[in-house]
């Protein structure tokens, strides 16, 4: 079909990576479950960008050069750590904050959240958290090539239909990940505790991400 091979094995791969954590769909829950869900939609917008854009870069052959190129490589390599690590700082601050206002009763918060939402604008941090993973374009252009019929005449096509199922699927779990995540906001606010705990695990595990990056090759 339009030059995919073996779809079923295709589907079934792709749900399995979509539902591995990342720090994409760790980064939209944090928003939603802070924010709401329209803010949530909005990191996912970015997540959805940037997806695109890594696998228009994959059909057009920029993964094999920086695969080829391991000074190119380092550099988006040890940008994307960079920014993950700025990102986990930011939540270890604001988790401590949290801990320390945590027997505060804030009447006015509500009336100040849409500041600092305005002042994190999730879609660029999400699209950057996106495009700065080069481990994301060298996985994209490695799995979508399986699948990909070498003797079809239009092989961008057969990309366009394989991208096209990815963001389907990366919608339907980062729209389960936002509606959970507004679910968990209501207790979030009532215990600033907990509140400070999963900030600050959000922050570690990105960490981690940042290290799991800085340590990988291509």
């Amino acid at each position: 079909m339009l030059g995919v091979t073996d779809l079923p094995t295709y589907l079934v791969g792709l749900a399995l990576i979509i539902l591995l954590p990342g720090p994409n769909s760790l980064y939209v829950l944090s928003v939603a479950a802070r924010r709401g869900v329209r803010t949530g939609y909005r990191a996912a917008a970015g997540v959805w960008c940037g997806d695109t854009v890594l696998m228009v870069l994959s059909a057009a052959g920029v993964a094999s050069l920086l695969q080829a190129n391991d000074l190119l490589f380092g550099i988006v390599k040890f940008a994307g750590a960079g920014y993950l690590t700025w990102l986990a700082i930011g939540m270890l601050r604001a988790a401590w904050s949290m801990w320390r206002g945590r027997h505060e009763r804030t009447a006015e918060g509500a009336e100040g959240s849409d500041a600092p939402a305005a002042a994190e604008r999730p879609f660029r941090r999400a699209l950057v958290i996106s495009l700065f993973n080069p481990k994301a374009i060298l996985f994209f252009i490695a799995f979508f090539v399986q699948f990909v019929d070498p003797g079809y005449a239009y092989p961008a096509l057969s990309f366009m239909v394989l991208g096209a199922l990815a963001q389907l699927a990366s919608f339907l779990y980062l729209t389960l990940l936002i509606f959970t995540g507004t679910h968990l906001a209501a207790a979030f606010r009532r215990r600033k505790r907990l509140s400070a705990g999963v900030t600050s695990a959000a922050g570690a595990l990105f960490l981690g991400f940042a290290v799991k990056l800085s340590l990988s090759s291509a």
